[in-house]
């Protein structure tokens, strides 16, 4: 039991499933998931600190990005995630991803289309499912389930299920995955 002095920390609503997008084993003894904005300025710099977690703690981490866009701050976030989604249905999620990162600072209609052709997928398909908002209902179930998992803002991570609460600075990642799997060893 908690007391007013001591706050539970959130767990992860949403069980990860196939539906997810993820890099890593399956299997893996840890698993990140990040809740984020393609247009967060904090999320476009956690992003390079993520992908050198990955490279130092390959084979020990299964890294899932779930979409959380701050539209009220960030008007073509939901249109990027869409376009990832898009990107996804052809195999190409990741790529895409990295992508609407490394681009952030340009983000409007034009260049995430642009990207999606400078990346050889099928622009006039992905412009398509983001006019008919065909994963839009995706996203927005990404959203609630962040929201039911405590998530206020981009980017929040959670470990084991349980929300990380300390900052995402590589040092800081890297501390609690180890010590995240140290706890599934015991």
């Amino acid at each position: 039991m908690t007391t007013p002095l001591q706050t539970a920390s959130a767990r992860l609503a949403v069980p990860v499933t196939e539906r997810d997008h993820s890099l890593g084993p399956a299997d893996a003894p840890v698993t990140l998931v990040e809740y984020g904005d393609y247009q967060c300025p904090y999320c476009a710099g956690a992003h390079p600190i993520v992908g050198e977690l990955l490279r130092r703690r390959q084979g020990t981490i299964r890294f899932v990005f779930r979409h959380f866009p701050l539209t009220n701050v960030h008007p073509f976030a939901e249109m990027a995630a869409e376009a990832a989604e898009a990107a996804g249905a052809q195999s190409r999620f990741w790529p895409m991803h990295d992508w609407l990162f490394e681009h952030q600072p340009q983000l409007d209609a034009t260049t995430i289309l642009t990207g999606a052709e400078a990346l050889g997928l099928d622009d006039e398909a992905i412009a398509g499912a983001i006019r008919g908002h065909q994963y839009l209902a995706k996203i927005r179930s990404d959203f609630v389930g962040g929201v039911h998992s405590g998530v206020n803002g981009t980017p929040t991570f959670f470990i084991n299920g349980a929300r990380h609460d300390g900052g995402y600075a590589l040092e800081e990642l890297e501390f609690a995955v180890d010590q995240a799997e140290v706890d599934v060893e015991r």
